[in-house]
């Protein structure tokens, strides 16, 4: 029997997949199904390269919709200012000194919200994985494609 794993998001995550399913659903979805039409309406469809675009197009389209349903409907919607406590847990806001201890801040968040330009990491990422469940004060070692890193949990905040 599978198992239906939940996948956390903040609020914000939330309406942004609400906002591309909609796009996809009102607006990509018809310009395809227009240029399907339009590309049936040159004749054979063995050699025609447009339909066959178009028809990939539709594939990738319908691909995405279907991802971004089964996402919203496993979505735990997550609400950071609830939360209290100096353990790091989905949505915290996390201050971490460096072997320089110079101050780098991130917030754990979903897969569908992470920006690392923006000091978002997804909590599926190594960073993220190895914060979560850490405490203020507690050293962490993190194994990235540049090297090993060690950070010292300096803060963590729910905001």
């Amino acid at each position: 029997m599978a198992t239906i794993d939940k996948v956390p998001m903040l609020a914000e995550g939330h309406a942004q997949l609400l906002r591309q399913l909609k796009h996809l659903k009102e607006v990509e979805r018809p310009e395809n199904v227009e240029a399907i039409e339009e590309a049936r309406a040159h004749g054979d469809l063995s050699e025609n390269a447009e339909y066959h675009a178009a028809k990939e197009r539709q594939s990738q389209i319908e691909a995405q919709i279907a991802d971004y349903e089964d996402k919203l409907a496993r979505a735990v919607v997550i609400d950071p200012t609830t939360l209290s406590g100096d353990k790091v847990v989905f949505g915290a806001t996390v201050r971490l000194l460096d072997e320089d201890d110079k101050p780098v801040t991130w917030q754990i968040v979903g897969e569908v919200e992470a920006d690392a330009r923006n000091g978002r990491i997804s909590y599926n990422s190594p960073l993220g994985r190895a914060l979560i469940g850490r405490r203020l004060g507690e050293e962490v070692e993190v194994v990235t494609p540049s090297g090993d890193r060690s950070y010292l949990i300096d803060a963590v905040e729910f905001r």
